[in-house]
């Protein structure tokens, strides 16, 4: 039986609002529903008390909707956002600026605010807490402090590694919510979703062969989707099929389980350059030529999540699996850790 066949294209003045795939309210979010839901009673609650809402803290992998999660929170509320990351705020005075330019109700929210300076987050406290902000003005024997009162405000802060967090600063946020990754068949339905904004035709099995290779990431789906549609262009008549998608896949070295070439070098090297573990991450990125931080951030959890690698005391080890996935048998007597 032919695939069914999604057609529904938006007319042009739809696509011209649409500049982003991101959606933007809580119904055309898909997956994550206890969160969504959670998040939709809180701003439900606080638009009938007249309230902003209360500062909130999103964690998980990248790609999975934080910030999207924020810009729907946003517009829920009718405020404005202001946006900024951690790394950028590098002084009390940008931080100041941010916080004065609020007006009320209105969201600041920042990204990887694990990254946040020590001092910095000394200046958010009395922010977050009572809505002032002390700053200290001149130098030396000139130096004075000066209070400045905040209109009320809603923090939110997104996070990769809510670990590297201080306690002070988390338990500053009364909601906190941690985001998963998304099944395939949420991910089908996120790509069967981008393709009509982005007036892409996709049989269902073409985009479920694009969402189960996505390693449970939107951002990764969306990504994909976009290098199938050139192929389609390219290759073929624009129509993306089951078959099709597994071709231009193919090229983009990304396997039936979602493994890149970047996935298979570091299952490689744990298995032939270190004997299958344990090592350490810093030892495994001089390998590979990455980064130790992209390699814990990026590539390993889905390695872990999927039983490739174990993260053990002693370092990586290598599973069962991963060397099946190499075509490898482990040598005897070696368990790489593992008892």
């Amino acid at each position: 039986m032919a695939e069914r066949l999604i057609t529904d294209v938006l007319t042009k003045p739809e696509a011209a609002l649409e500049v982003t795939l991101r959606p933007s309210v809580f119904s055309d979010f898909t997956g994550q529903a206890n969160v969504k839901e959670r998040l939709e009673i809180a701003v439900e609650a606080a638009k009938q008390r007249g309230d902003p809402l209360d500062h909130i803290l999103l964690s998980g992998p990248p790609g999975l909707g934080k910030t999207t999660i924020a810009n729907i929170l946003c517009k829920a509320m009718g405020t404005n956002l202001k946006a900024t990351s951690g790394p950028t705020i590098e002084k009390a005075g940008d931080l100041a600026g941010l916080l004065t330019n609020l007006e009320e109700g209105d969201v600041l929210f920042i990204d990887e605010i694990h990254r946040l300076q020590k001092t910095i987050e000394e200046y958010l406290y009395p922010a977050m807490e009572d809505f002032k902000l002390d700053i200290i003005i001149d130098q030396g024997p000139n130096a004075r402090s000066v209070r400045l009162n905040l209109p009320r405000f809603t923090l939110i802060g997104a996070t990769t590694r809510s670990g590297l967090l201080t306690a002070p600063l988390l338990t500053r946020f009364p909601v906190r919510e941690r985001l998963d990754y998304y099944q395939s068949d949420q991910l089908q339905r996120i790509v069967v979703r981008a393709a009509r904004l982005l007036n892409v035709e996709i049989e269902e099995a073409g985009a479920m062969e694009i969402a189960r290779r996505s390693r449970g990431t939107p951002r990764i789906a969306n990504n994909l989707l976009r290098r199938v549609r050139d192929y389609a262009q390219v290759r073929a008549d624009g129509r993306i099929t089951a078959g099709l998608a597994d071709r231009a896949l193919a090229i983009l070295e990304i396997d039936q389980n979602g493994l890149d070439e970047m996935d298979k070098r570091i299952l490689e090297t744990v298995v032939v350059k270190f004997g299958g573990g344990p090592v350490g991450v810093s030892s495994l990125a001089v390998a590979v030529g990455e980064e130790p931080d992209t390699i814990e951030e990026v590539y390993e959890p889905y390695l872990i999540m999927e039983g490739y690698l174990h993260r053990t005391p002693q370092g990586r080890v290598a599973t069962d699996l991963a060397y099946q996935k190499l075509g490898m048998k482990r040598a005897p007597g070696n368990q790489g850790g593992l008892l």
